[in-house]
């Protein structure tokens, strides 16, 4: 057998040796740092594209200042925090949905023609807004007072339908008012449901009545409706995929919670 072939096969199998998954590439105030850690994580960092050079040694380095980080939150106490708590909870939560969950939303699909029949009766408005704006739990004279004035401005633009958007920019609370209150096309999703319910079915032109949504009363006029040749096909399969995981999320937490303990004190709701 050639000697060199003989030297070259001991230097890999000592290399192999040397490389051990289990061996100890660093240590960091006693916490071991595996070469099978450290090759897991290089793999990952080759990953992403970066300013930095990413070698093994700026991978370690990353794994040492991470340790580092995890060690000083620890003994500070930072994971007793409430934020960092909330925060955790929230992994855990996301984490078992997905590891639950994950093949069944992976068999999700939908087709061309769901497009079509959600779309033939949800359809894209443009629409114009005048608000009057109430807090989250305003007070019943608020309430009144934003009806009353939405109720002024109805009948004006009802009797004066080209003075909407003069109107909308004198009088509305909307961050849509200095362009005359015009929200563009918006799939039925980005609207409130009640603002949605208002406009549905209408045709250009049409004024609303002063609709209550959670953030105040609205005047709205319709200024467009979308064609289903125009609209954005991929945004509304969105939608629909939407739709079909949170009928699994809903269907899964009913199941748990008919299996769990659960009381509710309805006086305090």
């Amino acid at each position: 057998m050639n000697a060199g072939f003989i030297a070259l096969t001991l230097a890999l199998t000592f290399s192999a040796f040397a490389q051990a998954p289990t061996d100890v590439v660093a240590t960091v105030n006693g916490k071991k740092i595996t070469v099978a850690q450290l090759e897991e994580y290089h793999s990952q960092n080759l990953r992403f594209v970066s300013q930095r050079r990413i070698t093994k040694e700026v991978s370690l380095d990353d794994l040492i200042n991470r340790e580092l980080g995890i060690q000083k939150a620890r003994k500070s106490g930072i994971d007793k925090d409430p934020v960092v708590i909330q925060k955790t909870e929230d992994i855990l939560y996301h984490a078992q949905i997905s590891k639950d969950l994950e093949n069944e939303l992976k068999k999700i699909t939908v087709s061309d023609d769901e497009v079509k029949k959600y779309y033939a009766d949800n359809k894209e408005y443009r629409s114009a807004h005048i608000l009057y704006r109430v807090r989250a739990q305003p007070s019943p004279d608020e309430v009144k007072k934003a009806l009353e004035q939405s109720l002024t401005i109805y009948e004006e633009v009802s009797k004066n339908p080209d003075s909407f958007a003069t109107m909308a920019n004198k009088y509305s609370q909307s961050t849509a008012a200095p362009v005359g209150g015009d929200l563009g096309f918006q799939p039925p999703t980005r609207l409130a449901p009640e603002y949605y319910a208002a406009i549905k079915g209408q045709k250009m032109g049409f004024i609303s009545r002063p609709i209550r949504t959670q953030m105040g009363y609205h005047i709205i006029k319709v200024l467009g409706v979308k064609e289903f040749e125009q609209i954005d096909k991929n945004l509304y399969k969105k939608v629909i995929y939407d739709q079909k995981r949170d009928a699994i999320l809903a269907k899964y937490f009913k199941d748990m919670q008919k299996n769990s303990d659960i009381k509710i004190n309805k006086n305090l709701l």
